[in-house]
C-alpha cells in the first residue's frame, strides 16, 4: 500500500452513532465528531472533508454510576474536549509527536477535573465517571488516548482488524497475568469491571497513549463496550469488510450487529476512514444490507 506523504491529499469520511440499546432507561454514552479542528463544527453524525492542519478529533465517553448522573460524567468529558481543542490552543500542539501526546494527556486529566468538581459541587453524583477514547488524526498519523475500556480498532481491507487499545479492565489483569484466555474475559462475569477511568476513581486519570501512521483506505473505529463486549472482534471485522466501501453503511450495520447481538447496553460507535467513498458502494440497498446481517446471525446461532 501507498503511504500518505502529505496531509493535503488526504480525505476523511466520518460517522458516528449512539442508541439506548433494548434494556436501559438511559443512554449514558456519549460521543463527539469534528472533522475539521481549524474550523470546529462539531457534527451530529456524518461528514466528509479533506483534512485541515489542525486535523480530525473523534471521541467516545462510557458513563457510569453516582445517582443515574453516569449521563453528566460523558457528557462532561466531552464538553471539556471540545473546550480543549479550540484553534487557539491547537496551535504548538501538534509540532511534534511528543507535544501532540502531551497534549492529549493533558486533556484527559482536564475532563477528569472537570468531573471531580462536579461531584464536589454535588455530592449526590458521588461515584460517577466514565471510560473516555480519543482519536485525533493529524497529517499522516492519529494519536489514540484512552482511560477504560472503551476501544480504538484500526481497519483496512487488506490486514484485517487490529486493537489499537488495551481495556484497563479486571478481566485485561487476568490476562496479562496468563489467568485467563480472550476467549474466556469475552463471557467472564467481571469483564465490566474497569480499574481506571475519569471521575470518581482512587487516582487521576492517566491516559495510555499509541501514535499509529495511517495508510489509504484505513478505518478507524471507536466504541464503547456496547459494541465490543456483546460482539466478537471476529464479528466486527466481518462486517468492516462487508461495508468497508462506505462508512454510513458501516456504522448502521455495526449498530444493527450490537443490537441484535442483546442490545443490552448502551452502544456508541464512530468512525473514520482514509479517504472518500467507495461511489459504487454509497447505493447498497437495504436488502443487501439485511441479508448480511441476517446470514451472519443464523451462521452465529
Amino acid at each position: 500500500m501507498k503511504r500518505i506523504k502529505n496531509n493535503n491529499i488526504m480525505k476523511i469520511t466520518l460517522s458516528a452513532k449512539t442508541d439506548i440499546g433494548k434494556e436501559r432507561d438511559q443512554n449514558e454514552d456519549a460521543f463527539i465528531i469534528c472533522p475539521d479542528l481549524s474550523h470546529p463544527i462539531w457534527e451530529k453524525e456524518e461528514a466528509s472533508i479533506d483534512l485541515g492542519p489542525y486535523g480530525t478529533l473523534l471521541a467516545v465517553a462510557d458513563g457510569m454510576g453516582g445517582a443515574n448522573a453516569g449521563e453528566v460524567a460523558s457528557g462532561l468529558a466531552m464538553e471539556t474536549l471540545k473546550q480543549r481543542f479550540s484553534p487557539s490552543k491547537l496551535a504548538v500542539a501538534y509540532s511534534s509527536d511528543q507535544q501532540a501526546t502531551d497534549f492529549l494527556q493533558a486533556s484527559v486529566k482536564a475532563a477528569d477535573n472537570a468531573i471531580r468538581e462536579q461531584i464536589l459541587k454535588q455530592p449526590e453524583t458521588e461515584g460517577m465517571g466514565t471510560t473516555v477514547v480519543i482519536c485525533w488524526i493529524l497529517k499522516d498519523k492519529a494519536y489514540v488516548a484512552w482511560c477504560g475500556d472503551s476501544r480504538c480498532y484500526l481497519f483496512n481491507p487488506q490486514t484485517g482488524l487490529r486493537a489499537l487499545t488495551k481495556d484497563h479492565s479486571y478481566v485485561q489483569e487476568l490476562i496479562d497475568k496468563g489467568e485467563l484466555t480472550e476467549e474466556a474475559a469475552f463471557t467472564h462475569p467481571d469483564n465490566n469491571v474497569i480499574t481506571r477511568g475519569l471521575g470518581d476513581f482512587d487516582e487521576s486519570a492517566v491516559a495510555d497513549i499509541v501514535i499509529q501512521p495511517l495508510q489509504p483506505t484505513d478505518t478507524l473505529l471507536l466504541c464503547s463496550d456496547g459494541l465490543c463486549g456483546y460482539c466478537t472482534n471476529k464479528t466486527i471485522e466481518k462486517v468492516m469488510k462487508a461495508y468497508s466501501g462506505n462508512v454510513s453503511n458501516c456504522c448502521k450495520a455495526l449498530m444493527d450487529t450490537a443490537l441484535n447481538a442483546g442490545g443490552y447496553d448502551n452502544i456508541c460507535i464512530a468512525l473514520a476512514r482514509v479517504g472518500s467513498d467507495d461511489e459504487s458502494e454509497q447505493n447498497t440497498s437495504t436488502s443487501k444490507a439485511t441479508k448480511f446481517l441476517q446470514s451472519l446471525f443464523k451462521r452465529k446461532r
